[in-house]
């Protein structure tokens, strides 16, 4: 075989990858980390307050820290794009986009997962800007502030009832016209006199000058409204990042995530999932919970290894 072979093989940078590096770095496993430092939901994060060790700090800054951690005790990180995976026997063969192959007796699949996006004009120039992925991230940077939640699941409403007890006025916007969110959560946020909801209407476009100041919303694709706000939270699900490991017949639960085990093995043998690509940690897709998955898949390949 061409390519060097690793005991364990990591795909993916972010917070579980990066743990898991260092919990196997002190192991002794010889391992190798594919991935890119600064993308997923991490790096994109404009500032992180809910991170134990910090007060704030922006996503990209965090990022570097893991990837030093990691670093001093050892990690090879490879940055680089995994194309193509497959399992032959007992061993992984991983392909990247930069033509290199790779070999591995265990795998541990950490690519995250991506929010779904609102497509809209404007919407990539006020990232950090007025737009936000992450309102337990940057919730508070909006304290009386107008702000809109876009989507119209039990999350959104979650969302909008947090956001409720920072900002001034909240409006929560859906596409449809009635929400999907559980009947419990549809009463709770209509007796919220913050919360004004904006139905069967979609986003088209952003507008401001140095950061959002207004939504540009449109009915039935003819009328259109624009709407003051100073900030606009994204809340409409995410989708994991499944792609090159679909193939595997790894088991998934009804939302497409990687059903995991309470040791974060996969129903593929060799195989482990941690972070946001999984179903673990109770679905609640933290950096912090990110990391503990990504400890606790470290601990259960090291006892695997023992006897393989």
């Amino acid at each position: 075989m061409e390519g060097k072979s690793y005991d364990l093989i990591i795909i993916g940078a972010g917070p579980a990858g990066l743990t898991a590096s260092i919990y196997v770095s002190r192991f002794g496993i010889d391992h190798l980390v594919i991935g890119s430092l600064f993308e997923g939901r991490m790096a994109e994060a404009h500032m992180v307050c809910n991170f134990s060790s910090e007060k704030e700090i922006k996503g990209p800054e965090l990022v570097k820290k893991m990837e030093e951690s990691a670093k001093a005790l050892g990690a090879k990180i490879e940055l680089d794009k995994v194309t193509n995976v497959t399992k032959n026997d007992k061993t992984f063969s991983i392909k990247t986009m930069l033509g290199k192959t790779f070999f591995a007796k265990t795998l541990l699949v950490a690519l995250g997962a991506e929010r779904k996006k609102l497509n809209a004009a404007g919407e990539k120039e006020f990232f950090g800007k007025g737009v936000s992925y992450c309102a337990t991230c940057d919730g508070k940077f909006f304290t009386n502030k107008i702000v809109a939640v876009v989507g119209g699941s039990s999350a959104t409403a979650t969302t909008a009832d947090y956001l409720a007890d920072l900002a001034g006025k909240v409006y929560l916007i859906h596409g449809e016209d009635k929400l999907k969110a559980d009947k419990n959560w549809q009463e709770k946020i209509s007796k919220n006199p913050k919360i004004e909801m904006i139905l069967g209407n979609k986003i088209k476009e952003l507008k401001g000058k140095n950061s959002l100041n207004a939504l540009v919303l449109e009915k039935n694709h003819r009328e259109k409204q624009e709407l003051k706000v100073d900030g606009v939270f994204v809340e409409m699900g995410i989708v994991p990042n499944l792609g090159i490991i679909d193939e595997l017949g790894v088991e998934k639960d009804a939302n497409g995530f990687i059903e995991v085990k309470k040791d974060s093995s996969t129903n593929i043998k060799g195989m482990w999932a941690a972070g946001d690509i999984t179903n673990g940690s109770d679905n609640f897709r933290q950096i912090i919970t990110a990391c503990s998955e990504g400890a606790i898949a470290a601990k259960s390949i090291h006892a695997y290894l023992k006897f393989h």
